[in-house]
């Protein structure tokens, strides 16, 4: 039996496509269409969200082995929020099994502490207690979080609720799994020993976060490109779908092809 439900579509070089908290990997749709003709693209719900059965428990390293089991021998990794912590996890487990890292409004450490940018911990602490009286509200607010300060925002909006509410809704206790993971994990230091492909984008308006973070990383990982899109808050490929496509598949042209494999 499956440990995830994973849903693929066209040919050409693998690509795993891994979304965020709250979500399910219906959010890809507006730029699947542009990946299909050249990419393998392959598309998963995380445990406890979308058609995926839940795994209570799961801690960040969990996750990343559990998609690992099931995903292509060989593939680029595109995750976004919560997505991207997974799939540098995984670039950290298994390098071997990766062509290359795309984090889209991701971070290395989402929450903030003194001389670095993120999420207040109050903010995560205040979700995780509407979770327990309104699981659904709680997952439409973070939306509207993430969508916040864009120009396009409730069109945004939209395009994310109804790819969230085409399919199940997310598993209460995965939705509090992740965010014990956003609220714990810190891979700053180990993302520094990285060296496969690692395209980095961002979202100039994001307040989950912070562009800061950009300008941190790229000290960190002078050989690893990023892209801030000056009009996008957490939600890039939604706002600034082209912009997204052109600086992805210019990218997988030039470093991720299966012999790029470390």
């Amino acid at each position: 039996m499956a440990l995830c439900d994973w849903q693929s579509y066209g040919q050409g070089p693998d690509l795993v496509l891994i979304h965020g908290w709250g979500m399910n990997s219906a959010v890809w749709s507006l730029i699947l269409p542009y990946l299909t003709a050249n990419y393998r693209v392959h598309c998963v719900d995380l445990p406890g969200f979308g058609l995926s059965p839940a795994q209570p428990g799961l801690d960040l390293e969990q996750l990343a082995q559990v998609l690992l089991k099931e995903s292509p021998a060989q593939a680029t990794w595109l995750g976004w929020s919560l997505g991207g912590l997974v799939a540098t996890q995984a670039a950290l487990l298994a390098p071997h099994r990766l062509t290359g890292l795309v984090t889209v409004a991701s971070s290395p450490k989402f929450v903030a502490e003194p001389g670095w940018r993120g999420i207040k911990p109050a903010v995560l602490n205040a979700f995780a207690s509407q979770l327990e009286q309104d699981f659904s509200l709680t997952v439409e607010r973070f939306m509207a979080l993430q969508a916040m300060g864009s120009p396009t925002a409730k069109k945004d909006i939209k395009a994310l609720k109804q790819a969230v509410f085409s399919r199940p809704a997310p598993d209460p206790q995965a939705l509090a799994d992740g965010l014990q993971i956003l609220a714990s994990a810190d891979l700053r230091q180990a993302c520094q020993s990285i060296r496969l492909p690692w395209l980095r984008l961002y979202g100039r308006l994001d307040g989950l976060v912070p562009v800061a973070v950009a300008g941190q990383m790229d000290a960190w990982l002078p050989h690893s490109p990023s892209e801030v899109f000056a009009h996008s808050a957490h939600a890039p490929f939604v706002t600034e779908p082209d912009g997204v496509v052109d600086r992805l598949t210019a990218f997988l042209a030039t470093n991720c092809r299966p012999d790029c494999a470390r």
